[in-house]
């Protein structure tokens, strides 16, 4: 019981492994392609700042 800080930090290195992959699998998954493709074109859909015909 003296030497149980290695295996808390294994299991929580693990843990943490899995919960991150498990993180990356969502975020590339097929069903949240038209989320990510909507968010890759909001820069575009802002008007210009800077443009030469202002009123």
């Amino acid at each position: 019981m003296q030497n149980i800080a290695p295996y808390l930090s294994a299991i929580s290195t693990v843990l943490g492994l899995a919960f991150f992959l498990g993180i990356v699998w969502w975020s590339w998954s097929t069903k949240r392609q038209s989320a990510n493709q909507e968010s890759a074109e909001l820069p575009f859909d802002l008007p210009d700042e800077f443009s030469k015909d202002k009123s």
